[in-house]
C-alpha cells in the first residue's frame, strides 16, 4: 500500500517528479533504507545527494533532490524541488493534513520520548498509531514524521524538542496538535537559554499551535505552571488538564513505588483511580505514565481502557535498556544503557535507580552533560550526593571531571578526556555481579562504551 502517490507527491512538494511512482516510505539515511522509501537527499554533516545513487541501488523507489547529483541517468526517479528540507517540510505538512486522526505533541526538558513511547503503547490498543521511532524531535524530526503519518491513522503523537529559542513555535505549528503536553520544565539546555524562565517560555510556546478546541496539559508541581498555563490560555487552549502530585491535579500521582522488579503507580484520572505496572526501573516512569494518561483523557479517550497496555512499556536501546554483558574472565555484569542522553534531571535520576539494582558492585560511566553555559560546574559538582549510590564512578570529558573530584577518593574509578579513551579502561574494570550504568549527552558518545562492553559493531 503506498504511502505517497505520484500525483500527491507533487501536490504536496510543488515539484517535478521524473517518473511515476508510488512510496511505501521514507528515508533520510541510506543504511535504514526499505525497498520503495521515497530518498531525501538532506544536508548535514554530509551532503545526502551523494548518497542518492546508493539509495536508488537499494531500491528506493525514488529520491528527493534539489539538483541532479552527478553519476545518473536520464532514467534515475528524482523529484525535484527547490531546497530538500523545505520539501520534506512541505511533505510533512501535506501528510499532516491529510490525517482525520488525533495529534498529540508531547515536549519537556526530560521525559518526552519515554511519554512518546508510552503513548504509543496507550493509543496504540485503542487505534491505528503512529509515532516516530526513535527520538525525531528536531527541525527535520517533525516533518519526517509527519511525511511519514499514514492518512488512515486514528492517532499521532508528535515529540518536539529544542537547544534554542525559537525552535518549538513553528515545530508545533506544523503538526497542529489537538493536544500540546509538556512534561516539566528543568535545567537541561540551561547554556543556550540563559535561564530557567526563558526555558519555561520556550516549553510553553508549543501551545501555540493547538488547533481550535485544543488542550494543554501542564506539570501542576513545576514551579512554572502558573506561567504555562497563562502562554496556554493566550494561545487559545480551551482547556488546561493539569497532572502531577499536587492534590489540584486534574490527572494525580497518589502513589508510586519501584524497585528492581518494575514501576507501580495509583493515577487518579478526573476522579477515577487507575493501577499500572510496568518492567521499568525508577519513579520518573510513573510521573511520565501520569502526563500520558492525562494526554490520552486531553484527547477525549478512556484512559482505563488504555492503562493496561502500559505492561508492555520498557525503555529502549540508549534509553536505560538493561543488557547482560559476558565478561572475557569468564562471568556477566549487567549493563543499563542510558548513552542516548544525559541533562541534569534525567542523570540525577539514573544515579538514583542504579541504587535500587542488587549487585556486586554498582558502577557508573558518566560523560558530560551538554548545554549547560556557566551553569556546567555546579551542575556536574552536584550530582555528587546521586553518585553516591555507586561503589566507583568513571568520568570523561572536561566537565564531568568537576563530578570525580566532589566524590571520596574511594569512588573514583578514572577520568579521561572522552568516551574512546574511557571504554578500555572501563571494560578492564569490571568484575562478575558488576551493573554498569552508562549515561551521558549524545555528543559525549557514550555509546562508544556500550559498543567496548557488548563487542557491538561502530
Amino acid at each position: 500500500m503506498s504511502l505517497w502517490t505520484a500525483a500527491e507527491l507533487r501536490a504536496a512538494t510543488g515539484g517535478r517528479l521524473t517518473a511515476e511512482v508510488a512510496v511505501t516510505g521514507i528515508s533520510i539515511d541510506t543504511r535504514t533504507l526499505a525497498p520503495g522509501d521515497l530518498f531525501i537527499a538532506l544536508r548535514d554533516a554530509r551532503d545526502g545527494h551523494d548518497f542518492v545513487a546508493q539509495a536508488l541501488a537499494r531500491g528506493a523507489a525514488a529520491a528527493m533532490v534539489d539538483h541532479a547529483p552527478p553519476g545518473l541517468g536520464p532514467e534515475a526517479p528524482l523529484l525535484f524541488v527547490m531546497e530538500t528540507l523545505q520539501g520534506l517540510t512541505a511533505l510533512g505538512a501535506a501528510g499532516r493534513a491529510r490525517c482525520a486522526g488525533r495529534v498529540a505533541a508531547v515536549t519537556g526538558s526530560v521525559g518526552k520520548t519515554g511519554t512518546k513511547e508510552m503513548l504509543r503503547h496507550l493509543l496504540g490498543a485503542l487505534g491505528p498509531t503512529h509515532a516516530a521511532q526513535a527520538s525525531y524531535n528536531n527541525h527535520w524530526g517533525v516533518p519526517l514524521t509527519l511525511a511519514r503519518l499514514p492518512a488512515g491513522a486514528r492517532f499521532a503523537v508528535i515529540e518536539i524538542g529544542m537547544n534554542n529559542p525559537g525552535e518549538i513555535a513553528p515545530l508545533t505549528r506544523l503538526a497542529r496538535p489537538h493536544v500540546a503536553a509538556i512534561t516539566n520544565v528543568a535545567e537541561a539546555h540551561i547554556g543556550h537559554m540563559g535561564g530557567m524562565a526563558a526555558i519555561a517560555e520556550e516549553k510553553g510556546s508549543i501551545a501555540l499551535g493547538l488547533e481550535p478546541g485544543g488542550v494543554a496539559v501542564l506539570p501542576r508541581d513545576n514551579a512554572f505552571f502558573p506561567r504555562l498555563a497563562e502562554i496556554a490560555q493566550a494561545a487559545g487552549a480551551a482547556r488546561i488538564l493539569s497532572f502531577g502530585r499536587d492534590a489540584s491535579a486534574g490527572v494525580r500521582l497518589l502513589e508510586a513505588t519501584t524497585s528492581a522488579a518494575g514501576t507501580t503507580a495509583r493515577i487518579a484520572v478526573e476522579g477515577r483511580e487507575i493501577a499500572i505496572a510496568m518492567p521499568a526501573i525508577g519513579l520518573q516512569h510513573a510521573e511520565n505514565a501520569t502526563c500520558a494518561l492525562a494526554v490520552v483523557a486531553a484527547l477525549g479517550e478512556d484512559p482505563a481502557r488504555a492503562a493496561p497496555a502500559l505492561s508492555a512499556y520498557a525503555p529502549g536501546a540508549g534509553r536505560g535498556a538493561d543488557r547482560v554483558v559476558a565478561l572475557p574472565g569468564g562471568g556477566t555484569a549487567l549493563l543499563v544503557d542510558d548513552s542516548y542522553n544525559g541533562q541534569p534531571p534525567a542523570m540525577r535520576a539514573a544515579l538514583r535507580n542504579l541504587g535500587l539494582r542488587p549487585a556486586t558492585r554498582r558502577i557508573a560511566v558518566l560523560g558530560d552533560m551538554r548545554e549547560l553555559g556557566e551553569h556546567s560546574a555546579a551542575l556536574h559538582r552536584g550530582l555528587a550526593e546521586e553518585a553516591g549510590a555507586a561503589d566507583l564512578v568513571f568520568a570523561c570529558g572536561p566537565e564531568m571531571a568537576h563530578l570525580l573530584a566532589a566524590l571520596p577518593a574511594a569512588k573514583r574509578g578514572a577520568h579521561a578526556p572522552d568516551s574512546a579513551s574511557l571504554a578500555p579502561l572501563v571494560k578492564s574494570a569490571l568484575q562478575p555481579g558488576d551493573v554498569v550504568l552508562v549515561k551521558g549527552s549524545l555528543g559525549s558518545r557514550m555509546a562508544l562504551v556500550v559498543q567496548a562492553l557488548t563487542g557491538d559493531a561502530k
